[in-house]
C-alpha cells in the first residue's frame, strides 16, 4: 500500500453523481476519485509512470483513465446493459473527476450500478454513489468488496 497516500487522506472514497436527464433520456455521470489514489492505481493496472496534472500527457492520460473506469463502472437497467461514452476527465485540487453520459434509455424507472472503482487498491475503499432523475435523489455507499447496487427513480 502506498504509506503517503495513506498519510495524506486515511479514508479511501471516490464521489460519483449520476443524474438521469429526462430530457436527453442519458444517464450523466461524474466520478470524483482521489488523484494520488487514482495514479497509483492506473500505473499498476497499466504498468506505465502516470501524471494525471500534466498537460503534456493528457492525451496519454486519457486513453488510460477511460479503459479503467469504463472496466470497473457498469449501468444495466432491466433490459440491457447500457453503452457508455466517456466525455473526458480534469484535475479539481486533490481530486480528479471522469464524465461520462450513457446511451439514451427513455423512461428510465430502475438502474443496477457496477462500481468497483480503486477495488484493485485498497480493501477498505468506499464508492459514495448519488442518483438524481424522476424528481427523486438517493444515495448508495458500496463497501469493499461489495460492487452492485440497484436504484429505483
Amino acid at each position: 500500500m502506498n504509506l503517503s497516500a495513506e498519510a495524506f487522506h486515511p479514508f479511501h472514497v471516490s464521489s460519483t453523481d449520476i443524474n438521469y436527464n429526462s430530457k436527453t433520456s442519458t444517464l450523466e455521470v461524474s466520478c470524483r476519485i482521489f488523484t494520488d489514489d487514482f495514479e497509483l492505481a492506473l500505473a499498476e493496472a497499466y504498468n506505465v509512470k502516470t501524471d494525471l496534472s500534466s498537460e503534456a500527457k493528457h492525451k496519454a492520460m486519457d486513453i488510460l483513465v477511460k479503459k479503467y473506469v469504463l472496466s470497473n463502472m457498469s449501468f444495466r437497467t432491466p433490459q440491457k446493459t447500457l453503452a457508455l461514452n466517456y466525455l473526458g476527465f480534469e484535475r479539481d485540487n486533490e481530486a480528479t473527476i471522469v464524465y461520462l453520459e450513457s446511451e439514451p434509455s427513455p423512461g428510465l424507472k430502475k438502474v443496477e450500478t457496477t462500481n468497483s472503482v480503486l477495488y484493485d487498491q485498497f480493501d477498505d475503499q468506499s464508492n459514495i454513489m448519488h442518483f438524481s432523475g424522476n424528481g427523486k435523489r438517493k444515495s448508495h455507499k458500496l463497501d469493499y468488496p461489495n460492487r452492485k447496487i440497484v436504484t429505483e427513480l
